[in-house]
């Protein structure tokens, strides 16, 4: 798959390779919420995905407030910093455990997909850097906040490393969510505690 990466990269890809899409066609979206196979677990990782798209709705909604002058720049600071924190910090978390403990017990349930939770931790990768440009112009405006200087800039290119974060960060999302529950579905018995 390692030969694949730049067509497969979040950059460029559009889905899951026909490949790695053998499960979810035989366990579609649709059918997911009433599966008699959807653990406690899998609705909570679920859950979990959906909080970081939430998150960084709010988070593009607040930094849009603040260069439209909706907002206050202190009370965005405030904002800015409880959900910054909560989507980073728990984004990596998530991440790392899905590295050192899902991806490899699913990768063993279905050798037609294993190669995809290899893509998926590349994805990580490749988001990590993201993050970090994230993180550093949240600082930069809130920096820019506490010592009274103009926010508009800041505000800007918050926004714009918001808006690159998103479409990765939903391709990631929705790509391992079409690996990760069909397998776990057609896995009743697999052991992922």
């Amino acid at each position: 798959m390692s030969a694949d990466r730049g067509a497969l990269s979040l950059a460029r890809r559009e889905g899951l390779p026909d490949a790695l899409r053998v499960l979810v066609a035989e366990y579609p979206r649709e059918c997911w919420e009433n599966h008699r196979n959807l653990t406690a677990l899998t609705r909570f990782w679920l859950e979990r995905h959906l909080i970081f798209r939430e998150l960084e709705a709010a988070l593009l909604a607040e930094t849009r407030g603040l260069l439209a002058g909706d907002r206050e720049p202190r009370d965005f600071a405030t904002q800015l910093a409880r959900l910054g924190n909560a989507f980073l910090g728990d984004l990596q978390a998530h991440h790392g455990i899905e590295d050192l403990h899902f991806f490899p017990r699913l990768q063993r349930l279905d050798t037609r997909i294993a190669a995809g939770f290899d893509l998926l931790e590349a994805d990580h990768h490749e988001i990590e850097p993201r993050l970090q440009a994230l993180a550093e112009r949240a600082n930069a405006l809130l920096a820019a906040i506490r010592e009274g200087r103009p926010t508009a800039d800041g505000a800007g290119r918050l926004e714009a490393e918001l808006l690159r974060l998103q479409g990765f960060l939903d391709r990631h999302l929705t790509d391992e969510e079409e690996l990760v529950v069909p397998v776990i579905l057609a896995n009743p018995d697999a052991d992922l505690d």
